[in-house]
């Protein structure tokens, strides 16, 4: 009996202790009723919910935001023909200076647009774009599809007749609408291509065609004889000074080398010529061939 009496006997500090702990239950037990009757019900204004959400869908209509933010602009719908207006209504119409650009490049070779469609073709004009202004768009009767048939049709007549081969596509310039015009290149090839180019920086053989997504040696021989190459207009990396942002964008080079290019650099400094390349372990005689039209090695960021 004394031993139980013992067990069920608390020293003071203990008894101190439990009463902490039983005083901490019964507030974490209250504090779901305290904070019921402390906060405040929330009430929602449907009205002005429904107002701001049609707000909110008008100016997502009217509004078109490129990528770049300073090339956003707030565009201004109204009626035009592609064929006949100049930089400021592409400007009013919500395009970048680079859609501009590519626009103007197109037209400058002798493109015309004849149907709606034609706008969307240009690759750096997005889906959402195009949905924005193809209600607008307006294309005179002199470039109605009709009559471009008819006009097409006779040119190749002409061409029959007097033997007067195609003009061949210089690929480093081209243009996706310049592309279609290849036989046995459609939309999606036209495509492929300009996005491999622009990582490539440019092609200086045909050959690298083949590395193109769904071009295989059959479809090379079909393709290759329509295009020629302007080495000229490849866009080089200055190999002593570009950063991991610039290499990370060649898809010839994996991370591992990129980076063992740089710390080769940091080390010995700029590289000279294509010999010096030789001396990073990691690259060997084929990638460093397929690199060297790509790199330039001035000593600044020339």
């Amino acid at each position: 009996m004394s031993s139980l009496r013992s067990f069920f006997n608390f020293s003071k500090k203990e008894l101190n202790g439990i009463f902490f702990l039983f005083l901490l239950i019964l507030i974490i037990l209250a504090s779901p009723w305290f904070y019921r009757k402390l906060s405040k019900l929330q009430v929602y204004d449907l009205e002005k919910f429904k107002l701001e959400a049609a707000n909110f869908k008008n100016s997502e209509i009217r509004v078109f935001k490129p990528k770049s933010k300073k090339e956003a602009t707030r565009a201004e719908y109204f009626q035009f023909d592609p064929n006949s207006i100049g930089e400021k209504e592409w400007q009013r119409l919500g395009f970048s200076i680079k859609q501009i650009r590519v626009i103007n490049n197109y037209v400058s070779k002798g493109g015309k647009f004849y149907k709606k469609e034609d706008l969307k073709r240009i690759y750096s004009i997005s889906e959402a774009q195009y949905a924005l202004v193809e209600p607008y768009i307006r294309i005179a009767a002199s470039y109605t599809p009709n009559k471009f048939v008819k006009d097409e049709k006779l040119a190749k007549s002409a061409t029959s007749n007097n033997r007067i081969p195609a003009p061949l596509i210089e690929l480093n310039s081209a243009d996706s609408l310049s592309l279609l015009t290849v036989r046995g290149i459609g939309p999606a090839f036209a495509s492929r291509i300009i996005r491999f180019r622009d990582r490539l920086g440019g092609f200086y053989t045909k050959e690298q065609l083949k590395e193109v997504y769904g071009i295989d040696s059959l479809k090379y021989s079909q393709i290759q004889g329509q295009f020629s190459i302007d080495a000229g207009l490849i866009q080089k990396i200055n190999l002593n000074t570009a950063g991991f942002d610039q290499f990370k964008k060649h898809p010839y080079l994996t991370y591992k080398q990129m980076n063992a290019i740089i710390q080769y650099r940091q080390q010995h400094g700029h590289f000279q010529t294509i010999e010096d390349l030789k001396k990073v372990a990691i690259l060997n005689k084929e990638i460093i061939r397929k690199i060297e039209p790509y790199f330039a090695f001035l000593p600044h960021d020339q």
